[in-house]
């Protein structure tokens, strides 16, 4: 008589069933979590416009420091951009460190 095999053992269906478990675990725990720094990311990147802004007002906009400041709010955004939060965060923070430094003079 033919037999015809009708799926996986038990103990195949318990691991495939685990797994199914652990695979939706992973994909619920990545999709709740928003990326660190990304709100961080978006304020600093706000407040380094505004300043720049400001220092370009106030006629700070030939200096050294401004050009700088500048690049690296355009790193920052393109950071952003790629959801690089981490760095694009630490280039908006560069970026108002040069801005001060512009407004100082120096």
């Amino acid at each position: 008589m033919l037999r015809i095999d009708r799926g996986f053992d038990m103990k195949t269906n318990f691991f495939l069933f685990i797994a199914f478990c652990v695979v939706i675990a992973m994909l619920i725990s990545c999709a709740g979590n928003p990326k660190p720094y990304r709100d961080r990311c978006a304020v600093e990147l706000e407040r380094a416009w505004q300043e720049l802004s400001l220092a370009e007002a106030e006629g700070f906009a030939g200096t050294i420091s401004y050009s700088k400041a500048l690049s690296l709010l355009t790193a920052a955004k393109t950071m952003q951009a790629v959801e690089n939060f981490d760095n694009c965060y630490k280039h908006a923070r560069d970026a108002r460190y040069y801005i001060n430094e512009s407004r100082q003079g120096r």
